[in-house]
């Protein structure tokens, strides 16, 4: 039987004092979708809102998966995605949670997502994200209360690639909110593609790992 993976999406459009126009980063959904996609996996999209969400990075879809994205099923599937409070998350085999700015704004403290992220890890299916992505995954608490990065190996957008691309609008920096709470980060240099499984959880650290978190969400899928 097909995997299922579930996408679940900022709704935010706007961030800081400057109110900088972002969304979600397209490469950070079209590459991931794209590996699941020619992995057979069926793909479903939810907000947080459930209104339309947003997508920023449109300049780079002359690369052929934002394109086929764009242009193919993924986008459309995307804007008529769910509310995530509509959603019933428990046949899902994933949860992937994509970056861009848009989850610094909407996904730290969302108790419903919080929720949702607890009970698929607990239940041992994969929990990815990506970049900005991983402010999902702050404040998430275990059965027993502790954080669920507590101990685990993390990675997102590093506090060095913040300096030179949003410092001025972001809430915090995202790398040391992540330290905070006890993640055994790993990083590689600013920029480069990384990523890394800890168990069922998996991360990447910028917009050129978004292809690498999907190829490790996918072993562990095919090795359940």
């Amino acid at each position: 039987m097909s995997k299922k993976v579930l996408f679940i999406v900022s709704n935010a459009y706007a961030i800081g004092p400057r109110n900088r126009r972002t969304g979600n980063f397209l490469p950070e959904v079209a590459h991931p979708y794209a590996e699941f996609a020619r992995a057979g996996y069926a793909i479903d999209f939810a907000s947080l809102s459930g209104d339309v969400p947003f997508l920023d990075a449109l300049q780079l879809a002359d690369d052929p998966d934002n394109l086929a994205f764009l242009v193919g099923k993924g986008w459309a599937a995307m804007q008529k995605g769910k509310q995530l409070s509509d959603v019933d998350v428990a046949p899902y085999d994933a949860i992937f949670m994509p970056g861009g700015l848009a989850p610094m704004v909407d996904m730290p403290d969302h108790p419903l997502l919080k929720k949702v992220i607890q009970e698929t890890y607990e239940r041992q299916a994969v929990v990815g994200a990506v970049c900005h992505g991983p402010a999902s995954l702050l404040n998430v608490q275990r059965s027993d209360g502790s954080y669920l990065v507590a101990g685990k190996k993390i990675s997102s957008f590093t506090n060095d690639e913040e300096e030179n691309y949003a410092k001025a609008d972001v809430p915090f920096e995202l790398e040391s909110a992540l330290v905070k709470q006890g993640a055994l980060f790993h990083k590689a240099a600013p920029w480069q593609a990384f990523s890394i499984a800890d168990g069922k959880l998996v991360t990447g650290q910028n917009p050129a790992s978004a292809r690498g978190v999907a190829e490790k969400m996918i072993a562990l899928l095919e090795a359940a």
